[in-house]
């Protein structure tokens, strides 16, 4: 049947598929396989077993079949079993693979009737066998038992489905003889995935377990219910025979008889029986194999060119080459320290759109984080005025002053610098976390030696923790400098005659402009069911105010709030909420909007919180302080109101305080980053480029440290079998001729009883097909006396048997059968009916040219 290169190719692309599984990977090509579909006990086990000629499936009542069997048979000639989850074990034994494909099963499944979709591979090698690729799929229920759930009938549904969409995947419909064939759930699931009957072959079991007096043979000759492919049927070992070990060659050889000697199919038994089926089966593989050969190359070819790069390094390798390893090391160091610089400083190529790297995080610390903790720390405004007000009265004593003590002033500005010692180690440790992070990323490319990531993420790491200590020590220094000087002559500082002039409106002016938008960006508005539920709105907040609208074009304004006298507090996640909340609320009790006294606002991220909660320090709008009061902070009567002279050199030390801390947290924000990139980044750049190769060869044996993991030996033994059978693959292609001999596809029958509900059960001989009345239904015998023709079925294209009765005059011999052109005609037969009988038979003509309809 067909060339030979045509029958190797299959065994070869089963290899393939086991290599690109074995790896993770999908070869994704178009396989061709049979699935084997129908009802509980329908007999589509017993047909696999015929095929393979050896009882090795699970047999008995109910539902045996609980995961999907992936049957492999290759033509060999040893006779042995192997599975994909025991590979290297054959089994020669075939009640051990039974045994074995019980354990499988049982070990996902357990032993209580349960499922899995999970399937089992198994590669039958024989003599006795063509080669195909069969799945043996549980048969479908509808009543669940055992520990099955309640819904066993959709998942057993939904398994058959994932198999037989699959255009590639003909599909074998089981139904058995002793049951009515339009009630077959085989038939109709394979109606659902394959309308025009392409790929569908009817197999018709249990033919000798019919009720005596009646047969299959309007079925089998595609007259009931016709199918495009027509059926095939078979005769199955009975339940008896089974336990009674009888072997599957005397079966055959009873099922070859069974269809000679019965009268109503020994005119077809050519094409009945399990060789017939089998044989059929391997054609249409075959055919499958010959329409996709094309695509199958160019398949092939591009995964061939994915894997030449990959390949090309392992095609001379030596695991114990002492040589590969230093070159090895030595690479794997140098694109360490490559990598390394560009997630830090950033690149142009392959640019990751996903994620952030650790150079864009970083930088995000610098200008979004760090500034936003300085801001977060800003003074109260009552609360410093309350300081300067004792310092300023503590400088003087019992004298009262007539000037404005700059003592005061300094005591006051050291005080507010030191408290930027914890935001700048809090930023220190923030860019240290990224930066080991990053180290972590970029080890994962020495994956292939374990020993060697361990001990370069170890070694750098260690340096970075080394360099976190100098870094800190660096900065407050930096605070230490500032509070040992404080400079009143810096250009920027406003002096105390300009800090005099300033009223007291002055004082408290915001210091950005009153229309100067400070940030924009969408925020969802926190409302519960009751009053609207949560609404997206677009936000734009300015100096004075905060407007949200319907969208970014910012035409329809929804509301504006004014910041006087607004502050922020923090709220808890909800326990059905992905997003994060914070709220601002008015400190005299007032509602914000509408009826509610504060407004919840939510975002997406942790990140965009605290972004947002930057740009309302900015504009003016602090967060609550905590509600923690103590005897101290009980205002004494004598600050409620100061004399006007203390008022206003409060105001002026006020004014002169907010200018240098200006001047600092500029110096500050300014030199941070500089400070962590020269002590701490670069620094960890130059160790990289500089001094690694040394610590790790100080570190141990280079032979261990270059030792390959086992995945990394496997992977690359898989690649390798993989390269090596695509291009062997390549080679079979070229060879195979494309001229095949196939079969052409039958053409399309009258099918439309597989859309409509299923007729009402009907006795099998009593069809519209059957003969006139005046033949009893059950009197099927040996002598068939004045019956109409009977033709066998064009799906099968077989030989006419010259017993049996011609077509009538003026019909084709075989209509639709292409060996009909071959078939010689009797001469004598077209006598027997004569032109002029259809006028004189008024109740016959419409019966007799309904039949070639349904061909």
């Amino acid at each position: 049947m067909g060339n030979r290169g045509m029958e190797d190719l299959i065994p070869l692309i089963n290899k393939l598929q086991d290599a690109f599984s074995s790896i993770g990977q999908s070869c994704n090509l178009d396989l061709p396989q049979i699935a084997v579909v129908g009802g509980q006990s329908a007999g589509k086990s017993s047909v696999l077993e015929n095929f393979v000629g050896r009882d090795f499936l699970p047999r008995g009542s109910g539902i045996v079949t609980r995961r999907p069997l992936i049957l492999q048979l290759v033509n060999s000639k040893a006779e042995y079993a192997e599975f994909l989850h025991c590979k290297g074990r054959k089994f020669v034994d075939f009640d051990e693979v039974r045994m074995e494909i019980e354990a499988e099963t049982d070990r996902l499944t357990g032993s209580n009737k349960g499922i899995s979709p999970v399937p089992i591979n198994l590669r039958v090698y024989s003599p006795n066998v063509l080669n195909l690729t069969l799945i043996d799929l549980p048969g479908m229920t509808k009543v669940p038992v055992g520990d099955q759930p309640v819904d066993i009938e959709h998942q057993i549904r939904e398994m058959l489905m994932q198999f037989i969409t699959k255009e590639s995947c003909l599909i074998l419909a089981v139904t058995p003889a002793n049951t009515d064939l339009a009630n077959s759930d085989a038939l109709k699931i394979a109606k659902e995935v394959d309308p025009q009957g392409l790929r569908t072959i009817g197999v018709i079991t249990k033919l000798d377990l019919m009720d005596e007096g009646t047969d299959a043979r309007d079925i089998l000759e595609n007259k009931l219910l016709p199918l495009r492919r027509g059926y095939i049927g078979v005769v199955n070992r009975s339940q008896k025979d089974i336990d009674g070990k009888k072997d599957i060659r005397v079966a055959l050889a009873a099922e070859r008889k069974f269809f000679l000697s019965h009268p109503a199919y020994r005119h077809i038994a050519e094409r009945m029986g399990t060789p017939h089926l089998q044989k059929t089966l391997n054609q249409q593989l075959t055919n499958h194999i010959r329409d996709t050969l094309p695509g199958l190359r160019s398949k092939l070819q591009s995964q061939l060119l994915s894997l030449e790069k990959e390949v090309e390094e392992y095609k001379n390798f030596r695991p114990d080459d002492p040589t590969r390893k230093t070159k090895a090391l030595l690479q794997m160091v140098q694109q360490f320290g490559v990598d390394f610089e560009k997630c830090i400083e950033g690149s142009g190529d392959q640019v990751d759109t996903s994620n952030l790297s650790g150079g864009a995080k970083i930088n995000r610390i610098f200008h979004e984080r760090f500034p936003f903790e300085l801001v977060k720390m800003e003074f109260d405004e009552k609360e410093l005025r309350k300081e300067i007000s004792y310092a300023i009265k503590n400088i003087h004593g019992v004298r009262t002053g007539l000037f404005t003590p700059d003592l005061a002033f300094e005591a006051i500005v050291k005080k507010q610098i030191i408290k930027l010692k914890e935001p700048c180690l809090k930023c220190i440790d923030l860019v240290i976390q990224e930066l080991i992070n990053t180290v972590r990323q970029c080890t994962n490319k020495l994956d292939s030696y374990p020993r060697l990531r361990e001990e370069t993420e170890r070694i750098v790491t260690t340096y970075v923790r080394e360099r976190d200590s100098k870094t800190k020590d660096q900065v407050l220094l930096l605070i230490d400098i500032e509070l040992s000087y404080i400079n009143t002559n810096h250009e920027d500082f406003i002096g105390f005659a300009n800090a005099q002039q300033r009223t007291a409106a002055n004082a408290t002016k915001k210091r950005v402009m009153p229309n100067q938008v400070i940030r924009r960006g969408w925020l969802t508005i926190n409302i519960s069911i009751m009053k609207g539920g949560s609404k997206d709105y677009w936000f734009v907040l300015t100096a004075e105010s905060l407007s949200w609208y319907k969208d970014e074009e910012e035409k329809e304004k929804k509301y504006m709030l004014p910041l006087d006298n607004l502050k922020l507090r923090d709220v808890e996640k909800g326990f059905m909420s992905s997003k994060h909340v914070f709220a601002i609320f008015n400190t005299e009790q007032r509602n914000v909007y509408k009826d509610l006294r504060q407004i919840e606002l939510a975002c997406d991220t942790q990140e965009d919180v605290d972004s947002w909660k930057a740009s309302f320090l900015r504009a003016g709008v602090y967060p609550e302080k905590d509600q923690t009061e103590n005897e101290d902070t009980i205002t004494p009567p004598d600050t409620v109101s100061m004399d006007p002279q203390l008022e206003r050199q409060v105001e002026t030390i006020r004014n002169l305080v907010d200018s240098y801390i200006g001047i600092v947290n500029k110096s500050i924000r300014d030199l941070m980053p500089k400070t962590i990139m020269h002590l701490m980044i670069n620094s960890a750049k130059d160790f990289i480029h500089s001094e690694l190769l040394a610590y790790l060869y100080s570190a141990g044996d280079q032979g261990s440290l270059m030792e390959e993991s086992a995945e990394q030996a496997q992977r690359r033994d898989e690649m390798l079998r993989m390269y090596h059978a695509l291009k062997e693959a390549l080679v079979i292609i070229g060879d195979i001729s494309t001229t095949t001999i196939s079969t052409p596809v039958p053409p399309p029958v009258d099918d439309t009883w597989m859309a409509k509900e299923p007729s009402p059960p009907a006795s099998r001989p009593a069809s519209a097909t059957a003969p006139p009345p005046t033949r009893p239904p059950a009197a099927r015998g040996p002598n068939p006396g004045p019956a109409p023709p009977r033709n066998p079925s064009p799906a099968f294209g077989g030989p006419p048997v010259p017993s049996r009765p011609g077509p009538p005059p003026g019909q084709t011999a075989y209509p639709g059968d292409p060996n009909s052109a071959s078939v010689p005609l009797i001469p004598s037969r077209p006598a027997r009916v004569p032109p002029a009988l259809p006028p004189g038979i008024p109740r016959r003509p419409p019966q007799v040219p309904s039949r070639p309809n349904h061909w």
